[in-house]
């Protein structure tokens, strides 16, 4: 992996042109641009074209006004610029949004943190777990389900698009698989949230409940129970909760045909270079119809998601909307796994639908307290709580650990924030 390196260039060098005169008068330099390292990094991976463009935004306080670096265009075959307003496949960036939704409801005493979900969806009432894959024999679980457990990857759920496990190629025959828009094309797809979690119910754990860790649908299970306790439908409840009050004009589950312009193609990485994976022309993004998933459905831009990131700096406000209580937003951003439960190798914590760091996990631009998640095209999120300090990284290709620019560019960040 080619690592960019952030020093050979001073940040004065990049910032600084030479003075100029108007009227008999010298104007004062130019001001160095914002985060000089981390749009060094992003302008070396779109010169060596592995990935056509990127946006940043990042804030340094809740109320803040945010910053946005661009580079690079919607599209290899496009002049056109990303910008704030350039339109995102963020994919599992949907679960910390669905996570924060979840404790809107806990913090207004609407569900409970520990509560089983069978009050909620009473066809998961009596889990089994998987003992045989070969018989398909099941022993009941130890415990049910909480909503603590689904919030955490901690369910004994699974995931289709896992690569290890008995469960993943059951999930995949069920039609259970990350349904975004894409999957709406497949065989034996999903109607709705209720068909998803009908058919989620008839299949075994993975292990017990609380008591480890397995990357899987318990996000998208997450928004059939908002859909339940609230009476309305997930993607409404959403709209009105959240992206309407934050003003989040451009996030939802599809993009309307007038804003198909501003929608970023995506692609795949391949040793001959970035070959197509989805572009606006044929994108079933622009479909009305299908489920929304609030583990891996939406779309955004750095202008929507850095306002939702902001909200949770702010404890639970943004330009004078509040959508959710600070005590809720203290312990969405806590460490709240089961049983000392950790996301591997790095030990991390897990928050609300988003990974912690803990005083024994820190790294590169990762400090105790931070929350983050990432997503399959190579997006991320954080918040930094402590240091007021949130970003968003959107950029499009598969997979995501082709390259490790959203390390870079968070490094780079921290490095900039640093030096003031």
């Amino acid at each position: 992996m080619v690592q960019h390196s952030l020093g050979r260039r001073s940040v004065l060098a990049l910032g600084l042109g030479a003075a100029a005169s108007f009227t008999g008068c010298a104007t004062a330099p130019a001001a160095p641009p914002p985060f000089p390292r981390a749009q060094m990094v992003m302008d070396a991976y779109v010169r060596d074209r592995k990935i056509s463009g990127a946006v940043l935004a990042l804030t340094r306080g809740g109320a803040a006004a945010p910053s946005f670096l661009q580079s690079g265009v919607i599209a290899l075959d496009s002049a056109r610029a990303v910008d704030e307003n350039t339109l995102y496949r963020v994919y599992s960036m949907s679960k910390p949004i669905t996570g924060i939704a979840t404790m809107m409801l806990i913090g207004e005493g609407r569900l409970g943190l520990d509560q089983p979900i069978a009050d909620i969806l009473p066809e998961f009432a009596n889990p089994r777990v998987l003992v045989n894959a070969a018989t398909m024999e099941t022993r009941p679980a130890a415990g049910p389900i909480l909503v603590r457990h689904c919030l955490t990857h901690t369910s004994g759920l699974s995931y289709g698009i896992n690569t290890t496990g008995a469960l993943p190629p059951i999930y995949r025959a069920q039609g259970i698989t990350p349904f975004g828009r894409p999957a709406d094309l497949l065989p034996n797809p999903l109607r709705s949230l209720e068909d998803f979690g009908t058919r989620l119910a008839a299949l075994p754990l993975s292990f017990d409940p609380g008591t480890s860790i397995e990357y899987s649908v318990s996000l998208d299970l997450l928004g059939l129970v908002i859909q339940r306790v609230t009476g309305t439908p997930f993607d409404t409840f959403l709209q009105q909760r959240l992206f309407g009050p934050l003003g989040m004009a451009d996030t939802g589950f599809y993009v309307p045909q007038d804003k198909l312009d501003r929608f970023a193609t995506n692609y795949r990485v391949t040793p001959e270079g970035l070959s197509l994976e989805d572009a606006p022309l044929n994108t079933p993004y622009a479909r009305v119809e299908g489920v929304p998933s609030g583990g891996a459905g939406v779309i955004s831009t750095a202008h929507d998601y850095i306002r939702f990131c902001s909200m949770l700096l702010n404890d639970g406000a943004y330009n004078g909307a509040r959508v959710m209580s600070e005590d809720a937003v203290a312990l969405a951003c806590s460490n709240i796994a089961p049983n000392g439960v950790r996301i591997p190798p790095e030990g991390h914590g897990i928050a609300a639908a988003m990974r912690i760091v803990l005083p024994e996990s820190v790294g590169p631009g990762m400090p105790a307290g931070q929350v983050s998640w990432g997503g399959a095209a190579g997006t991320t999120m954080w918040v930094d709580r402590a240091n007021q300090f949130a970003a968003v990284f959107l950029t499009q290709y598969m997979p995501q650990d082709a390259y490790s620019i959203r390390e870079e560019v968070r490094a780079a960040a921290y490095a900039d924030l640093a030096a003031g």
